[in-house]
């Protein structure tokens, strides 16, 4: 397995602790999602148990029902405690799941990495990317991270191009590990603040 972010510089002391602050006290990404909790279960366990959207995301557990769910739910409800993870999710107007952001801090090097996915019925209409720049953003300027990591299954076209059009800078092919302790290879992606802010810029 190979360990990420492939780019380290450590934080300060200070930074390490504002990230953790922000990731703790996080409730939402303004417009786009909120935290999850009990109450989303059902949705979300709804919206994962279409294969064409869980079996391509290697973090997912391997058995999708309400029961995982709720544990994979629980766990990142500790982990955003520490200021190390946030699990988020969209809902359109009937309640029903259309997306979800799952958020991995390492704010020892003021990094993340973010994976997630979006309703297939959502994708052709902007939704998908929207939603991911409006997360890149909250990300930088909210959090305060200055890293951001991206993996993709090999075959994941969709993402890549998603990526490479905001920004990303290709690093190469690395090993992800699985919930199982398995290990699959994937595309990997990072961009940095100053990036991000200079392709803002040009605009």
């Amino acid at each position: 397995m190979t360990e990420i972010p492939l780019t380290r510089v450590i934080a300060s002391k200070e930074k390490q602790l504002q990230i953790r602050n922000s990731v703790s006290n996080a409730v939402n990404i303004p417009g786009v999602a909120h935290i999850a909790s009990e109450k989303d279960v059902d949705a979300l366990t709804s919206l994962l148990d279409n294969p064409e959207i869980s079996k391509p995301i290697y973090t997912l557990p391997q058995q999708i029902n309400r029961n995982t769910i709720s544990a994979f739910i629980n766990k990142h409800i500790e982990d955003r405690a520490l200021g190390e993870g946030l699990l988020m999710v969209s809902t359109d107007e009937s309640g029903v799941a259309s997306a979800y952001y799952d958020i991995q801090f390492w704010p020892q090097w003021a990094a993340c990495e973010l994976g997630g996915a979006i309703r297939g019925d959502r994708q052709g209409a902007g939704q998908g990317s929207d939603g991911a720049i409006a997360a890149f953003s909250w990300l930088f300027e909210t959090i305060g991270v200055d890293l951001i990591c991206e993996t993709a299954a090999l075959d994941n076209t969709r993402t890549a191009h998603l990526l490479e059009r905001i920004g990303f800078t290709y690093m190469g092919e690395i090993e992800s590990q699985l919930a199982d302790g398995g290990v699959r290879p994937s595309h990997y992606w990072e961009l940095s603040k100053a990036n991000w802010y200079r392709r803002l810029l040009k605009k």
